[in-house]
């Protein structure tokens, strides 16, 4: 199992994440936030196959390229296209479809699920491309329990909401389920021939069951106890367009939330001088996001949707500004700032 990133977008431009959860034999595409031009970079394909749109808030360079999104998956057969974003989302949705004129679509499959997220709950809505997406057909509230918004057979999103200005913008979190394989040392100290009997121990069989093994009938539940270990999944998290300070209860809890999350996806906006503005925006500066992402112990930090205020060297700057708080903070490896 395994989560694959990938930052679209340059240095000072748009930025989005792009995440692939990959489960061995499936994988799941998200999208988080779409900035003008980062769908440019991608196949057709590629495109069509993500399954989940985030949005962390409708700021312009959050949200310009989903006309894009829009145009290769509004008649998307089979798999409905899955919508996520702050309060408010249904109605800007809504909007959104209904801002084109429809004709020919009365026969075209398509269906939308646009949610919002509240802090106990999720609202949602349907949407139809047959309809020419006239109507939302509200779904039942969802109560939620731990930030948990999403949750399929192999991985779980968890949302927290941030301030940025005088917003909010939502923060995510990735996390694959638990992994539970047959341990090779415990199997080889028990004695028993490896053989298909193993596949019963991970599937759905009952713990009551039997399976032959070595001549010998032995309870799925006995087998489970001795040789199953259990590790935790990998996961991601992704912050920006924030303001959070060091010690107060904002800041604390996020730092709870991401602890020791694998791989945090961090804005880093505005260089370590220029706090007054970064404050007065509603943004990160590089040393904070450093500091954060130390008090939180993740294991890698990568700093994105930089300030085009900024030349190239000031951005390099800017990552040892963070580094000085989090060894090793570093730029998406394809975008290449020496």
């Amino acid at each position: 199992m395994a989560i694959d990133w990938k930052i679209l977008g340059a240095p000072g431009a748009d930025n989005s994440l792009l995440v692939a959860v990959n489960s061995g034999h499936a994988e799941s595409r998200l999208l988080f936030d779409c900035g003008e031009g980062c769908l440019n970079s991608l196949k057709p394909s590629e495109i069509q196959s993500i399954r989940h749109l985030f949005f962390s808030h409708y700021h312009m360079d959050h949200v310009s390229g989903f006309d894009t999104f829009f145009r290769h998956n509004y008649n998307r057969p089979e798999i409905p296209v899955q919508v996520w974003g702050p309060a408010g989302s249904i109605e800007l949705f809504s909007n959104r479809f209904r801002s084109f004129t429809w004709n020919l679509h009365a026969d075209q499959p398509g269906e939308w699920i646009v949610r919002e997220t509240e802090k106990d709950s999720v609202r949602g809505a349907r949407f139809f491309t047959r309809e020419a997406f006239t109507s939302a057909h509200h779904l039942p509230v969802v109560s939620t329990e731990s930030g948990t918004i999403l949750s399929e057979a192999e991985f779980s999103v968890t949302c927290l909401s941030l301030p940025h200005h005088n917003i909010s913008s939502s923060a995510y979190l990735v996390r694959e389920k638990d992994h539970i394989n047959v341990s090779p040392q415990a199997l080889a100290s028990s004695g028993l021939i490896p053989g298909p009997w193993l596949q019963r121990l991970t599937d759905s069989t009952p713990d009551g069951d039997s399976v032959d093994v070595n001549g010998k009938s032995i309870l799925v539940g006995e087998l489970r106890r001795d040789l199953l270990r259990t590790s935790p999944g990998l996961s991601l998290a992704y912050l920006t367009d924030f303001c959070i300070t060091p010690s107060t209860k904002e800041w604390c809890d996020v730092v709870e939330w991401i602890g020791g999350t694998n791989t945090l996806i961090c804005e880093c906006q505005y260089a370590t001088s220029d706090a007054s503005l970064a404050q007065r925006n509603g943004h990160m500066t590089a040393d904070r996001v450093g500091q954060l992402a130390n008090e939180a112990g993740v294991e890698t930090l990568v700093l994105q949707h930089l300030s085009r205020r900024y030349s190239e060297g000031e951005w390099a700057k800017m990552r040892s500004e963070a580094a000085e708080q989090f060894q090793g903070a570093a730029f998406p490896p394809n975008w290449n700032i020496p």
